[in-house]
């Protein structure tokens, strides 16, 4: 029997059975639209990523005291592990530490920064906000966010600032603009930028932040930002910075008293885990694949009862064991198919319906970005198809393996 007539009678038979057959296309239905949705959010968010590592500096690591081990995080330290008379002293990042760093020749720029909370004032409406003194010489060139009005700063500039877009924007009853003069702890600063983000923060000349922040002493800093030159060499490079810092510090591995940190390495272990979760929650919805396959498997079955004295009669004018097999194998092939092309649609649409369903959730910041690639359908319907004919199969040989005789006898 030709493949052509196979296909004829395994869409008759779909067709002959038109709600059992729909009801387990449902099954399949529900199970691709599952995997496609979730599919699409994951590489949505790899996407997201992707583009987060191009932007947010792969080839900047950044330095700070203290290191972390297991949950507790090591700020302070004793001169003298087990010395009765040791006294606790502050671990700090110093212009030791930076020169020390000045010596390793594949790092390209070094930013030293500290941090601290100010009282802000403008037009008669008050706030506190972060402020962080940066290398003017240098931070144009580190710092991984664009400027939205005015310029950066630069190495002659003093008693000026660049603040975040919201505290420009909405923070003080007025728009704080380029060129206005607004008052910090009490000092008159004027703002010279912009940034293009959504923070309240404001940058410094260091020495001026130094005057500011009462509490931090000259030469000592919150952390070191340092972008390499290759980014490619980006774990020696660490490995570099690590052994350098050791030496200097006089410290070991047991011992270590700071912490390095790279947004590349951040976001790999984002998106780990992120794999982790999709691939999670796709085992779940393939749990909607199973049961569409068992569906399958029960209509196939009731098919063969239901056909069984037109099998005996095919085979009795010449239908070999392997037309039978063919028939009832297209059968399943064909429910996987449009229970597959069916969910892959819905799949989508739903997938579009996601950023607005997901608006609240932790990271969707500007947006949930979900993409339904080619190759995720093909997957799906490869997928479904597949486990159709796997239902199938036992029940279409059940079928191939009838005798005629007792076929047409069979009532």
């Amino acid at each position: 029997m030709k493949l052509i007539k196979c296909l004829k009678h395994a869409f008759n038979m779909v067709l002959n059975s038109k709600l059992r057959s729909w009801l387990t296309i449902l099954g399949i239905v529900i199970g691709v639209a599952a995997v496609i949705a979730i599919v699409s959010i994951g590489e949505g968010m790899q996407e997201s990523i992707n583009s987060q590592m191009s932007n947010l500096g792969g080839d900047i690591i950044t330095l700070s005291a203290g290191y972390s081990r297991g949950n507790r995080m090591f700020g302070h330290g004793k001169s003298s592990e087990g010395s009765a008379t040791a006294t606790e002293e502050e671990i700090v990042l110093s212009r030791s530490d930076l020169q020390a760093l000045k010596g390793i020749p594949d790092l390209e720029v070094i930013d030293t920064n500290i941090r601290g909370n100010v009282d802000v004032s403008y037009l008669g409406k008050s706030g506190s906000v972060s402020l962080t003194g940066v290398d003017q010489k240098v931070w144009s060139s580190i710092t991984i966010t664009e400027i939205r009005d005015g310029r950066f700063l630069d190495s002659a500039d003093q008693n000026v600032v660049v603040i975040g877009a919201k505290l420009a924007d909405s923070f003080f009853e007025q728009p704080l603009g380029i060129n206005k003069m607004f008052t910090i702890e009490g000092s008159a600063f004027r703002v010279i930028g912009i940034l293009d983000d959504s923070s309240t923060s404001i940058y410094m000349p260091l020495q001026m932040a130094y005057q500011i922040l009462d509490d931090k002493e000259n030469d000592v800093y919150d952390s070191i930002v340092i972008k390499v030159k290759n980014e490619n060499l980006l774990d020696e490079t660490i490995a570099k910075v690590e052994k350098k810092l050791m030496t200097v510090r006089h410290v070991s591995q047991k011992d270590k008293d700071f912490s390095i940190s790279s947004s590349k390495q951040m976001n790999e272990t984002r998106a780990e885990m992120m794999n982790t979760m999709s691939a999670f929650l796709i085992a779940i919805a393939a749990v909607s694949l199973i049961v569409g396959a068992v569906g399958i498997a029960n209509t196939m079955f009731t098919s063969v009862l239901e056909k069984t004295k037109e099998i005996g009669i095919m085979k009795s004018i010449g239908a070999r064991n392997k037309d039978i097999l063919t028939i009832f194998l297209l059968n399943a092939a064909l429910i996987a198919l449009v229970g597959g092309l069916i969910g892959v649609i819905f799949g989508s649409f739903l997938s579009s319906l996601m950023p607005l369903l997901l608006t609240g959730m932790p990271g969707s910041r500007g947006g949930l970005l979900t993409i339904v690639s080619l190759n995720s359908v093909i997957m799906a319907l490869s997928v479904s198809v597949g486990i159709g004919i796997l239902a199938g199969i036992v029940p279409a040989y059940q079928a191939s393996k009838l005798k005629p005789v007792d076929a047409l006898r069979y009532e």
